[in-house]
Order: structure tokens, then C-alpha cells, then sequence
């Protein structure tokens, strides 16, 4: 293996990011494909190829399903820090992800939205963690490279991010709903195959199992999983679960393990002084992050509704796809992805300290919701298309702010018995956000837009104002 401070063969990286590069792409052509066409297939009507659901109760799945995904990072973690290692749990996730999206196209009605849904993101919850895992043990905890090779890894999967809508978008409109499905399936099929072919450059990464489980408690554990599945049944079945307060559900349910798991890692014996108060450190970071989330999540909820009815999608004579507004964040994400690592690089230890940066990315995302209000108050096919390019714009500076760099983050501040996990911790903030932007949407009337994007945009400039202030204190924190 060659040692990981001389390896420069990918793009002046390690040669192993370029296989979690290419698996990463391809997952999130899937996932990102699937998802761009999700919410119209809940509310849209039957006559239109969809479920006809109200659109209040679809924006809920949507905010559950995305929290389920990152909430099942949460699984993908423990898997792969005391059973399996990570590299194993990220091709286990990628062949379920991949069953996922096969189910969404084959499975007709609700049944395949259900069956389809769960395994897609237990998979994604998998395959996320670990990946994030694997690319930081490409870098020594000193290389200045690390914040940039997070940043290269991300805009892989921002490739993917662009490319998925695009072809989910044109199948669905010209052909319907289930073929666009049945592309995201074929997407996660070649991601396999190339990270098959890819998963030698490795070099050993990802194989150990930092924490094992003794086999005696392997299966209180299974049972523990079955005896959840079983009381998600119930009460799915007695009505407790429903389309319309699933987010709200996933985000007590988000809050209540992260809670938990917080005070498990601050109270275990494997955690020495100093690993303890750099995990106290990140807990204001996880709040802001959750914030953060919660705006840019409405991509698919709120957003996608304001695509599909208040956007004028005219373009050259021909009406694009709504989907296809889900690919501009991507493509301004492979831009400036670049320009972001460099900038990183060029600046050194002048650059911004990491907590300073999620202040500023929380900050920018509170921007762009008040830039909705120039625009409020016109009728249906009124926005330019411009304007909400422009908006997504600072979607993507404050993503880029924010998100690769908290990645990175926490796998330098992770205690050494919970290296995975503490990454699930960062991924258990999204989910947090992902099912509040689900009950946000629920919220949002395209007649009413001045309170809902004025009071959204404020409260992410006062959360980002107050981490700001606590930027002095996090960072003592975390470089003792």
C-alpha cells in the first residue's frame, strides 16, 4: 500500500478516493434521479401517473423518507464499526439500495413506495457512513489535503446529484414514472460494477472493525431489530403512522436518538478527557447543521412544489421538466467545488476554522430564503427561471460552506472507539433537518409566500449569528 502522505495519483490524492469517487457518483445518480420525482408521484394524480395524494401528506413522506436515510446512518455505523468493518458495509448498502429502486419501478401503488423507500435508504444509510469513513482514512489527521479531498469527493457526488434528474426527469415525462425508477436502478447497477473493478486501489482501507461485537451479543441485538420492526408495524396498523405526520414522527423520533447517542459516547469509558470535550464541542455544530438542513432540504419538498407551480419553465419554445430544477444545485455544486477545495488549500492555516465556516454557511442559507421575496405574491408560471437558478446558487455556496467541511470535521474530532458513528452523528443532524423541511413544506401555501420564506430566513440569520459568537470556544475545544 502506498503510504497515504506520498500518494498523489488521483488528482494529487490518494489513488483509493478515486473508487469512492465512482460509487459515490453513481449512488447519487440514483438516489438524487429517485428523488427528483418522488414528491410528484405522491401528489400528482392518477390521470398523471401518480398516487394522488394530498400534497401536505407528501411532502411529509418525503421529509420521513430522507430522515430514514440518514437516520439509518446511524445502523450503517454501528455495522460497520463492530461487525463488519466499512468497506463491507458499503457494498452490502449498495446491492440493497440498489433491490430499492428495482422494488419503486417493478412494484405498482403504494407497496412499491413502501418497500421501496425503506430499503433505499437502510441501503444509503450504509453506504454514506462509510464512504465518509473510508475517505477520511485515505489522509493522515495532519494532511493538509483532507478539507480539499472532501471537497473533490463531494463533487462526485454532485455528478451524480446533476446527472440523476436529468434522465429521471426526461423518462418520467415522456414515459412515465416507473421508467424513470427503472433508471435510477440501472445507475446503482454500474455504480457497483465499477467499484467492484475499483475496490483493489483501496489498499486495505476500510477492513478493520474498530469496535467488535463479541458474537454472545450479536443476536440480543437482532432480536432488538426485529422487536423494532414489529412495533413500527403496529402502529402503522392502528393508525399512529400516517402520510401526514411521518416527518414530525421521524423528527422526534431523530432527535431522541441523537440525544441518546450524544450522552452514550460522553459517557463511555473508552473516551479519554480530551476525546470528550471535542465531542462537547460539536454539539452546537450539530444545531446549526440540523438548521441548515432543514432549509436546504426544501429542495425537494417546497422547492419542487414551487417548480412544478410557480415557476415559468419556458425554454427556447419547450417546457423543461420540473424534476430538471433539481439538477441546477449539482451542476453549480461541480463548478465551484473545485474553486472552494483550492481555495481551502491556498489559504492554509489562514483559511476559516471549520466552526467559523458553518456559521457562515448557515448564514448564507438564511440569505437565500429571504431572496424568495421579491418574487412572492405572483401567480402560477410567474417566477423566472433566472431568478430561482440565482437562489440555488447560494443553495450550493452555503452546501459548500457547510456540508463537506462538516464531514470532515467529524472525522477529525471522532473519539478513536466511535470513528464511525460520530460521523453518523453529523449524518443524524441532516436527518433531523430532512424531516423538518418535511413538516416545514407542510406549511408553505404558494398564495401566502412572504411569512413563510421571511420567518425561515431570519431564524437561520439568528442561529448563525449565535454560533458565531460561540466560535472561540468550539475551536480551543476541539484543537486540544
Amino acid at each position: 500500500m502506498t503510504a497515504p502522505a506520498r500518494d498523489r495519483r488521483f488528482l494529487g490524492h490518494p489513488t483509493g478516493l478515486a473508487a469512492l469517487f465512482t460509487v459515490e457518483t453513481w449512488e447519487r445518480f440514483s438516489f438524487y434521479g429517485m428523488q427528483a420525482i418522488l414528491a410528484y408521484y405522491l401528489y400528482y394524480s392518477a390521470a398523471d401517473g401518480g398516487l394522488g395524494l394530498p400534497r401536505d401528506s407528501a411532502m411529509s413522506v418525503v421529509g420521513a423518507y430522507g430522515a430514514l436515510v440518514y437516520l439509518s446512518s446511524v445502523v450503517g455505523a454501528w455495522l460497520a464499526d463492530r461487525v463488519l468493518g466499512a468497506e463491507r458495509t458499503l457494498l452490502r448498502g449498495a446491492i440493497v439500495i440498489m433491490a430499492g429502486h428495482v422494488s419503486l419501478a417493478l412494484i405498482p401503488g403504494v407497496w412499491g413506495v413502501g418497500v421501496g423507500l425503506v430499503l433505499v435508504a437502510l441501503g444509503s444509510g450504509a453506504l454514506k457512513t462509510s464512504s465518509t469513513v473510508m475517505v477520511g482514512e485515505l489522509y493522515a489527521p495532519e494532511d493538509r489535503r483532507r478539507d480539499a479531498g472532501f471537497s473533490l469527493y463531494y463533487m462526485g457526488v454532485n455528478i451524480g446529484g446533476f446527472l440523476g434528474p436529468l434522465a429521471t426527469g426526461a423518462a418520467q415525462q415522456r414515459h412515465g414514472f416507473h421508467l424513470g425508477f427503472a433508471l435510477a436502478a440501472i445507475g446503482m447497477a454500474v455504480g457497483l460494477g465499477c467499484y467492484a473493478a475499483l475496490r483493489r486501489r483501496l489498499g486495505g482501507v476500510g477492513l478493520a472493525v474498530p469496535h467488535p461485537l463479541p458474537a454472545a451479543r450479536r443476536r440480543q441485538y437482532l432480536a432488538g431489530a426485529v422487536a423494532v420492526a414489529v412495533a413500527v408495524a403496529i402502529a402503522a396498523g392502528l393508525g399512529l403512522l400516517r402520510p401526514s405526520n411521518l416527518a414530525a414522527v421521524a423528527a422526534v423520533v431523530t432527535a431522541l436518538v441523537a440525544a441518546t447517542y450524544f450522552s452514550h459516547i460522553l459517557r463511555s469509558p473508552h473516551v479519554d478527557a480530551d476525546e470528550r470535550r471535542r465531542v462537547v464541542a460539536f454539539i452546537p455544530l450539530f444545531v446549526a447543521s440540523a438548521v441548515f438542513w432543514s432549509l436546504y432540504q426544501q429542495q425537494f419538498t417546497t422547492v419542487a412544489v414551487y417548480a412544478s407551480e410557480r415557476l415559468n419553465r419556458s425554454v427556447f419554445g419547450a417546457v423543461m421538466p420540473a424534476a430538471w430544477v433539481q439538477s441546477i444545485n449539482p451542476v453549480c455544486i461541480i463548478v465551484f467545488a473545485g474553486v472552494f477545495a483550492a481555495l481551502w488549500t491556498a489559504l492554509g492555516d489562514r483559511q476559516p476554522s471549520a466552526p467559523a465556516k458553518f456559521a457562515l454557511g448557515t448564514a448564507l442559507m438564511g440569505v437565500a430564503f429571504l431572496c424568495f421575496l421579491p418574487l412572492a405574491g405572483g401567480g402560477p408560471n410567474s417566477a423566472p427561471l433566472l431568478a430561482l437558478a440565482g437562489i440555488l446558487l447560494l443553495f450550493s455556496f452555503a452546501e459548500l460552506m457547510l456540508s463537506p467541511v462538516g464531514l470532515s470535521l467529524a472525522t477529525r474530532v471522532a473519539p478513536r472507539a466511535f470513528h464511525s458513528q460520530l460521523v453518523a452523528l453529523f449524518f443524524l443532524s441532516v436527518a433531523l433537518g430532512t424531516a423538518l423541511s418535511g413538516v416545514l413544506a407542510g406549511w408553505y401555501d404558494p398564495q401566502r409566500e412572504t411569512p413563510y420564506f421571511l420567518g425561515l430566513g431570519a431564524a437561520s440569520l439568528v442561529v448563525a449569528g449565535v454560533l458565531a459568537a460561540l466560535v472561540p470556544w468550539i475551536d480551543s475545544r476541539i484543537r486540544s
